[in-house]
């Protein structure tokens, strides 16, 4: 499996970007129940953003409520389950990260599983029939690889990452593998929310946790037609009429320009806090 993209100055650019904020990040000492608290919040809007991308209507306080105080809301139970359901998978996504667990076939099914029915579900199958993306008119906007080939991609998807991971940047590896799982859509319902748990969880193994401050899925949310549109990396439809060798430059600045946004903005927000515990001394 090879894919077609460029370093161009842009993506360079983003990359550099990313670096200095996660030495930011790093080189920073936060008292540990602040940080745990940071932690916490940052998965509560990952949760919520990579779900409302999907259509969940809570709001983000909603949501919050829901994870943290197991609050329900009359008439969207369904929203309830699905936001309960990420957090679980973000929790497992963590585990096997501080495991140093390797990126499996079955890791990604059970993750699914997590995402999509919760803390007792067992591995998801791959799709056995085919899957038809439309767009609000009933206009096929994508056609994915037939049921019969996911299997075998999958597993090129699993070994490609394996092999890379420390060959190329890791942000390059997420935003590749994101793209990847969302072409070949190996289930029938998920496969965006699952494409991004999986993106988080390479860049956690690889070092890029970025002391798990962070919501990438927020800057998708707020930008939903730019995040499609990013992701339609060739004019035609069907998966087997040049989709799976197109050039996914554009896709990747996108991918890791975001990642730098949200990077940037954490890295910021973590430099404000010694700082205003040092003016509250100077007091």
């Amino acid at each position: 499996m090879a894919y077609r993209y460029t370093f161009t100055p842009s993506i360079v650019r983003h990359l550099q970007a990313i670096e200095r904020a996660r030495e930011q990040v790093r080189l920073t000492v936060l008292p540990l129940a602040l940080a745990e608290r940071l932690r916490l919040a940052a998965r509560v809007r990952s949760t919520h953003y990579s779900t409302r991308i999907e259509g969940n209507r809570l709001t983000l306080a909603e949501a919050s409520l829901a994870l943290i105080e197991k609050r329900n809301f009359r008439g969207r139970e369904r929203d309830v389950r699905e936001v309960q359901n990420y957090f679980t998978a973000l929790e497992q996504v963590e585990a096997w990260s501080d495991g140093a667990e390797p990126i499996t076939e079955d890791r990604i099914r059970k993750l699914h599983g997590l995402l999509y029915r919760g803390k007792r579900a067992k591995s998801t199958a791959y799709r056995d029939g085919q899957n038809v993306i439309r767009d609000a008119a009933g206009e096929i906007v994508y056609l994915p690889p037939v049921a019969a080939d996911v299997a075998g991609l999958m597993g090129e998807l699993v070994v490609w990452i394996a092999r890379h991971e420390a060959e190329l940047p890791v942000p390059v590896v997420a935003g590749l593998a994101h793209y990847q799982f969302v072409t070949i859509h190996s289930f029938y319902d998920g496969n965006g929310r699952s494409a991004r748990a999986l993106a988080i969880w390479i860049l956690y193994r690889g070092g890029y946790d970025l002391g798990r401050f962070y919501a990438l899925e927020e800057f998708y949310a707020l930008d939903l037609p730019g995040y499609y549109a990013a992701l339609v990396t060739h004019p035609h439809h069907n998966y087997y009429e040049g989709r799976a060798e197109a050039d996914l430059t554009p896709w990747l600045d996108y991918f890791l320009g975001g990642m730098a946004v949200i990077f940037g903005r954490v890295a910021e927000e973590v430099a404000r806090i010694p700082a205003a515990a040092d003016e509250v001394k100077a007091k």
